[in-house]
């Protein structure tokens, strides 16, 4: 019995083996015009096999591509198409440079960074006021959510100030109560009853 681990590596394993195969067997035709006529009716069967291919543009050019790279680059016909050039399959990809961010106080987000530095740059005002206790709060909110325990406000100002460098004064801000931020209590009593209501209507 053949397995498919005892079988040469499929090229483009989305085709088949038994493209693959005729593939194979096309290299070994001799006669130049009869390879010519056989590669054009095979791209047709790989293009009837594969109807998605249609979708691509130019998907004539795609299927042309994909003989020549079953066939190892060996293929030699009179295509309506040139044949890829085998070094743009094999060099790699240039690297993509990964966003560099501090790891010190991680839990607040890349977002909560630049929303206190962006405070800490408004001109003194009514609005950068009501900046700061809204990061403030924001800020409470992450770490509540991320430490699932209870916090000091003067922790979070604290954090604010560092992230800051000192530039704002967070000395007459009060945050928000946890219950106010992340409290879930209320639903929990609604679900309660809406189960109470669906249970006694059982019975």
């Amino acid at each position: 019995m053949e397995y498919n681990t005892s079988l040469p590596r499929l090229i483009i394993p989305e085709y088949g083996r038994n493209v693959q195969k005729m593939v194979d067997h096309l290299l070994t035709v001799e006669d130049r015009e009869d390879r010519n006529r056989q590669a054009q009716n095979l791209v047709e069967i790989i293009g009837n096999l594969n109807p998605q291919v249609r979708d691509v543009p130019d998907f004539k050019h795609k299927l042309w591509d994909h003989l020549y790279i079953m066939s190892d680059f060996k293929l030699d016909v009179d295509g309506p198409y040139p044949a890829p050039d085998p070094e743009t399959f094999e060099a790699r990809p240039d690297d993509m440079p990964y966003p560099a961010s501090s790891a010190t106080y991680r839990h607040y987000g890349n977002i909560t960074r630049k929303m206190v530095e962006y405070t800490a740059e408004l001109e003194a005002g009514e609005e950068k006021e009501a900046l700061k206790k809204a990061v403030a709060n924001h800020m409470k909110k992450t770490y509540l959510l991320w430490n699932k325990d209870n916090v000091e406000d003067s922790v979070i100002l604290e954090d604010m100030n560092r992230l800051a460098k000192g530039r704002l004064k967070l000395n007459e801000v009060s945050l928000s109560e946890k219950s106010d931020l992340v409290g879930t209590t209320g639903n929990k009593k609604k679900y309660s009853k809406k189960r109470k209501k669906r249970y006694k209507g059982k019975k």
